[in-house]
């Protein structure tokens, strides 16, 4: 078995750089998984409130938000034969068009990584404390995320 083919860890990152979704890809790319899900959230121009968004403010405690998404890396893990996780979320400013948080999920079949991917951007966006501030013309405000 050549470097390529050895299974790498879960990548977890939670960073103000730009999410690379073919580095998700490659995270995840393993020779033993027939199915790659990629899942992207992307910063738009309106909320469930407001029209006009211009841009999101996100603020984590990166330690605790990169373990509680390794919480439910183990959970996903333990419910789904899954093979390789990556997920990342960007903090501070983010135009729209911008993507916000990316999980890549590899499982040899494409029910599980499908399933797999839907569970761990859910549960992260529900249970990871991580805070977005919503920016319009003529003002902001802090508001809950979670599952939609």
């Amino acid at each position: 078995m050549d470097e390529a083919d050895v299974p790498r860890p879960d990548l977890v990152t939670v960073s103000e750089a730009a999410i690379d979704p073919v580095f998700l890809i490659d995270a995840v790319r393993r020779p033993d998984a027939g199915a790659v899900v990629l899942f992207l959230g992307t910063v738009r121009d309106h909320s469930v409130s407001r029209e006009g968004v211009t841009h999101l403010e996100y603020e984590a405690y990166r330690e605790v938000v990169e373990a509680k998404i390794l919480e439910i890396v183990a959970e996903v893990r333990s419910r789904w034969g899954v093979g390789s996780i990556a997920a990342a979320h960007r903090v501070g400013s983010l135009d729209v068009g911008e993507d916000s948080v990316g999980v890549a999920v590899s499982a040899e079949h494409r029910p599980e990584a499908f399933a797999a991917a839907h569970h761990l951007i859910d549960e992260l966006k529900n249970r990871a404390p991580i805070w977005k501030k919503e920016h319009w013309a003529g003002g902001a405000e802090w508001v809950r995320e979670g599952p939609r």
